[in-house]
């Protein structure tokens, strides 16, 4: 009998000292999940549609949630959240984008496109800490989300 994979978490985010602040906070809050990181926005993009080994394919079972930095190299974060929800297998997956950014036009642009929530980073390490575990504790463990 095989068990069913557990989902992923896409953490898209190219500043490598936040990454690994996010991976930590996840994980301090028992977020045991498989979590795979993109560097920037065409590394997410290749991780949620590329059809190779380490594509998800599109299949959205595969994942439970994306946090999404919004400025990337490469391919911006706003525009990998439009293909997100353009893309009617993986519409319905939650995105969180956690970002540096105050400005209200991306904050605006951000939810227009579908985001389900917009965190700015905090600059304090131990609040940068406690928001990212509070906030995956929701959308990994509290949230209840439809069979996809």
């Amino acid at each position: 009998m095989t068990l069913p994979e557990v989902p992923e978490i896409l953490l898209v985010e190219d500043n490598a000292d936040d990454a690994e602040l996010m991976l930590r906070a996840l994980r301090k809050r028992g977020i045991a999940n498989p979590i795979r990181v993109a560097r920037d926005g065409a590394e997410a993009v290749e991780a949620l549609f590329g059809t190779g080994p380490e594509g998800l394919k599109g299949d959205p079972g595969r994942l439970q949630i994306v946090f999404l930095d919004l400025k990337l190299p490469r391919i911006g974060g706003l525009e990998v959240l439009r293909r997100i929800r353009q893309d009617e297998r993986m519409n319905a997956v939650p995105v969180v984008v956690v970002t540096s950014s105050r400005e209200e036009t991306d904050l605006r642009e951000a939810y227009l496109l579908g985001a389900n929530s917009y965190i700015v980073k905090p600059v304090d390490f131990e609040t940068f800490m406690s928001a990212v575990g509070t906030v995956g504790h929701y959308w990994l463990t509290l949230n209840q989300a439809p069979v996809r």
